[in-house]
C-alpha cells in the first residue's frame, strides 16, 4: 500500500452534501459541510455518510474487468454472507472462537496433504494476511536456520538470499527489513525468470536460501522448481553447501496441484523447506488471506514461534499481524469445502482455456507478440509486433481503460529494459463472454491505433500505476 502522510492536498475542499440526503430535514445535513482531510465537528446521519462515501467510490474503475490484478474479485454470495457473519472475529482470540481455530487448522492440513507434505499431519503452518507476509515469515525462518548453523560467523557475516529479478516486491522489502543482501538473477534474452544454474552459481556460505517463483507476476510462467533442486543438489556434492529453496506459490500453488498433477514443485522435492500462497488469488477468496506452511517442524525454528498468554490461553504463534479478521479464514475454508478437488480443477481449467483462447485471438490480430499463452497460469504477455511503428503497448492500455478494461503495459527489469508488454491475468469471474467483448473493443481500437504518427505516451512513467 502507497504511504500516505494525510497532509491536505492543495485546493483542500469540503465534501458537497445534497438536499435528498438528508434522512427527514433536507436542510439538516447541509448546515456544515463536513471537509475531507480532518474530522467533522458533528456527526451525521448513517444514511448521509453512506452516500457520500458511496457516490465518491463510484469512481473506481470495475473490479472484475480489471486484468491486472490477480486478487479474488468474485465469490458466491454465501461466502460472502459468511463472511459478514465473521468479520467482528479476532482470529487471534483463538479461545474465543475456537471452532474458527479450527478451521484455520483443517485448512493448513488439506494444504499440506494438496502439497504433498511427507508427513501431513506434522507439517508446520498458519495463515496470513497474505502472500506478502506469508513470505516475510518465509524468509525469517530461512535467516535463522541460516545464522544457528553459522552461529560461529553471525553476525559478522552478511546473509544473502538468491531470487530472479522477477520476484514480486514483497521480497525486496524483506531483504531490506531484515538486512539480507538480494543477489538477483537477471533476464535474458527470451528467458524471462531465473535460471538454475546461474541461481545456483550465485549462492555461497552465506545464502540463507533460493527462492523459486511458481508463478511469475510479469508473464505467469513457472519457474523450473525441480531443475532448480537439481541444481543445489549438484552444488551441495561439490561444495557441502546445504541450501534450503522456498517456493512461492502466491498463485501457481493454487492452480499447479490441480492442472499440473504430474510437475514435482512441492514437498516431494527434499530441498523445498517452505511453500506460501495466496488464498486471495487462485485460492478464490477475497481480500486478504495467505497461508505458509513448512514440511516439518525442523524447517521453521522454535524461537521463532512466539506462545502468549492470551485472555487465559496459551496460544503459539507466528506472524507479524496480531488482530486480524477470522471472515477471510472461513470463507478459505469454505471454498475449500464447496468445491473440493474436482471443483478446483474446473475453476482453474475454466479460467487457463479463458487465458488461452484469448491469447490466441489477440495473436491472430497480427500486431502483437505473445511472449506466454497463459498454459501455465492462467496469465499471458504480449507486446507489439515488431513492424508496428505508430503505437505502443502504453497507447493500448490508455484506449482500453476508455472502455473500462484495465490492462496493465509495463517494462520489464534489468536487461530487458527494451522491452514493454500488456498483460491479462485470467481469474475466476473473467468469462469467456467477458473475454471475448475484450477482444472485440482491442480489435475495434487498431485502425485508430493503426493511423497515429507516433506512440502518443511521453512519460512512460506515469503510463501506468502498475506495480504488479
Amino acid at each position: 500500500m502507497p504511504l500516505n502522510d494525510g497532509s491536505p492536498r492543495p485546493g483542500d475542499r469540503r465534501l458537497s452534501v445534497n438536499p435528498f440526503y438528508g434522512p427527514a430535514n433536507p436542510l439538516g445535513d447541509m448546515a456544515e459541510a463536513p471537509p475531507t482531510h480532518r474530522l467533522p465537528e458533528q456527526p451525521m446521519a448513517p444514511a448521509t455518510a453512506h452516500q457520500l462515501v458511496r457516490d465518491e467510490l463510484m469512481l473506481d474503475g470495475n473490479a472484475r474487468l480489471n486484468l491486472a490484478t490477480f486478487v479474488t474479485t468474485w465469490m458466491e454470495p454465501e461466502a460472502g454472507l459468511l463472511m459478514a457473519e465473521c468479520r467482528d472475529k479476532n482470529m487471534i482470540d483463538k479461545d474465543e472462537y475456537p471452532r474458527t481455530a479450527e478451521l484455520e487448522r483443517r485448512c493448513v492440513a488439506m494444504l499440506a496433504d494438496l502439497w504433498n507434505a511427507p508427513d501431513p499431519s506434522t507439517a508446520v503452518g498458519c495463515s496470513t494476511t497474505g502472500s506478502s507476509e506469508a513470505c516475510m515469515l518465509a524468509g525469517m525462518a530461512l535467516k535463522r536456520r541460516w545464522a544457528k548453523r553459522n552461529a560461529d560467523r553471525y553476525p559478522g557475516a552478511r546473509p544473502n538470499l538468491v531470487m530472479g529479478v522477477n520476484v514480486q516486491v514483497c521480497w525486496e522489502k524483506f531483504c531490506t527489513f531484515w538486512e539480507v543482501e538480494a543477489r538477483l538473477v537477471p533476464m535474458e534474452g527470451e528467458r524471462f525468470h531465473l535460471d538454475p544454474q546461474a541461481a545456483a552459481e550465485l549462492c555461497d556460505e552465506n545464502t540463507i536460501g533460493v527462492v523459486g517463483i511458481l508463478g511469475s507476476t510479469f508473464d505467469g510462467s513457472y519457474e523450473p522448481i525441480a531443475e532448480l533442486c537439481a541444481a543445489l543438489d549438484a552444488l551441495q556434492e561439490r561444495t557441502g553447501l546445504d541450501v534450503p529453496v522456498h517456493v512461492d506459490g502466491a498463485s501457481g500453488a493454487m492452480v499447479a496441484p490441480f492442472l499440473d498433477e504430474d510437475l514435482v514443485w512441492d514437498f516431494r522435492l527434499p530441498r523445498v523447506a517452505s511453500i506460501n500462497t495466496s488464498g486471495h488469488k487462485y485460492g478464490l477468496v477475497y481480500p486478504g488471506v495467505g497461508w505458509a506452511l513448512w514440511r516439518d517442524a525442523e524447517a521453521l525454528p522454535e524461537e521463532l514461534v512466539f506462545r502468549v498468554n492470551y485472555l487465559g490461553g496459551d496460544m503459539p504463534t507466528f506472524a507479524l499481524n496480531f488482530s486480524r479478521p477470522g471472515a477471510q479464514v472461513v470463507a478459505q475454508y469454505y471454498t475449500f469445502l464447496r468445491l473440493g478437488r474436482q471443483g478446483y480443477r474446473a475453476v482453474q481449467q475454466a479460467a487457463r482455456d479463458v487465458a488461452t483462447e484469448l491469447a490466441g485471438r489477440i495473436e491472430a490480430l497480427g500486431d502483437f507478440r505473445l511472449l506466454t499463452r497463459g498454459d501455465e497460469l492462467p496469465v499471458f504477455a504480449f507486446t507489439t509486433a515488431p513492424d508496428v511503428t505508430a503505437y505502443d503497448v502504453f497507447d493500448v492500455s490508455r484506449r482500453l481503460r476508455e472502455h473500462g478494461w484495465l490492462v496493465p503495459a509495463y517494462t520489464f527489469p534489468a536487461h530487458r529494459e527494451d522491452l514493454s508488454v500488456l498483460r491479462v491475468v485470467c481469474r475466476n469471474g473473467f468469462s469467456a463472454d467477458l473475454a471475448d467483448l475484450l477482444a472485440q473493443d482491442l480489435e475495434r481500437l487498431l485502425p485508430d491505433l493503426r493511423r497515429q504518427p507516433r506512440p502518443l505516451t511521453e512519460d512512460r512513467g506515469a503510463a501506468t500505476s502498475f506495480h504488479h
